[in-house]
């Protein structure tokens, strides 16, 4: 008999974020999620999304065991900016099992029509401002960091419960061996083409990382906001996260585009931190994980660029190519060897061709998927 149980308390909020380190214990690509970082996006009294929007997490019990989990998400400000009356789930883990599976988004279900929901889009955890998408291709390798991972058998589990594809979202990796350096070889005469219509390149100010981050938020918000499914960052939300990547960001890989002393693109690569959190065990910093993820970080050799935006206006000018160019003409004398670009819509033909130019391989493939209450 399946038991499905609402996540009440810090008890059991904490069993539903350890877990997927026990059902994947014998994944050797199984990164952990840091315990204190779930613990806050998880929790209504400590993360911004909450301020606007909801989510219930439930898990599945079989004989005292636990085999599942699930969060149902009502975005407010995501129904509201795109118009639909739609909510998502997200944090998916579950035995290979249909039964548990069904359960789990039986009750899933139910909340999200008590909220109004026509419709379930994901996995997405809690927006698609965080880690969103099912892997479908590209299990053999670990993710690379704020990816998700996920068991081959998930995709049967979410198309046995009658869930269609949505969309598709691609991640790239380019390394040493395969780059193509036309972007960093011609780096100069770009950017002087560039410089000639009144744009400049320049690395983010950590010294005044505030209001940095102030003028990038406006460029996101507009850069993506055609995006599927994007929903707009509340200034609490985005500070949120830049707070957060301030202590792992690296300038040199955080590259701005300015016309008239006004942002309008911007890159930003982070150390793939993911090679240590895979070191440290069930996500806890202590009593020795802080110690990995601070001496760790020197011998990183991989990073992701997560972002990458273009004001509309300014597109088709060849700032894509010259920020790329310029996180790797970074990246290269500090030891890094490869970068994962993601993620990217399957549809997004500027973003993919301007990837693919530098010879990235398109290399694992993520699913959203959708299903009419």
């Amino acid at each position: 008999m399946i038991r499905i149980v609402s996540v009440e308390n810090k008890k059991q909020r904490a069993s539903f974020i350890d877990f997927p380190h026990d059902l994947y214990r014998e994944d050797s690509n199984y990164v952990p999620e840091l315990f204190m970082g779930q613990d806050d996006l998880l929790n209504p009294r400590k993360h911004p999304f909450y301020k606007h929007s909801t989510a219930r997490l439930f898990l599945a019990y079989r004989d005292q065991k636990l085999v599942g989990r699930i969060a149902a998400i009502w975005n407010v400000n995501h129904n509201s900016f795109n118009n639909v009356k739609e909510g998502q789930f997200g944090f998916f883990d579950c035995i290979d099992d249909q039964e548990v599976a069904n359960s789990l988004f039986e009750h899933a279900f139910n909340w999200v029509k008590e909220k109004g929901g026509e419709r379930i889009v994901g996995p997405i955890n809690l927006s698609t401002n965080d880690s969103c998408g099912l892997l479908v291709e590209g299990f053999d390798r670990p993710p690379m960091a704020m990816m998700p991972y996920n068991f081959p058998y998930y995709e049967r589990l979410i198309l046995g419960n009658g869930f269609l594809k949505k969309v598709d979202l691609r991640a790239y990796l380019v390394n040493k061996q395969n780059a193509n350096n036309r972007s960093v070889l011609l780096l100069d005469k770009l950017e002087a083409r560039l410089g000639r219509s009144g744009i400049h390149l320049r690395q983010i100010n950590i010294r005044d990382f505030n209001n940095e981050a102030e003028k990038i938020k406006k460029v996101y918000n507009k850069a993506w906001d055609k995006n599927l499914a994007f929903v707009p960052m509340t200034d609490e939300e985005f500070m949120y996260v830049a707070k957060d990547l301030k202590m792992i960001v690296d300038p040199k890989y955080c590259i701005l585009a300015e016309k008239n002393g006004e942002i309008v693109g911007f890159a930003l690569g982070i150390p793939n931190i993911n090679e240590i959190l895979i070191k440290i065990k069930r996500g806890r910093l202590f009593p020795t994980g802080i110690f990995k993820l601070l001496f760790g970080r020197k011998n990183i050799k991989s990073l992701r660029v997560l972002m990458l935006g273009v004001l509309e206006d300014y597109r088709r000018l060849g700032i894509e190519a010259c920020l790329y160019g310029r996180i790797i003409k970074n990246a290269i004398p500090e030891g890094i060897v490869e970068a994962e670009c993601s993620w990217m819509l399957d549809d997004n033909y500027l973003m993919n061709h301007a990837i693919e130019q530098i010879n990235a391989d398109f290399y694992k493939r993520y699913r959203l998927f959708e299903k009419t209450l």
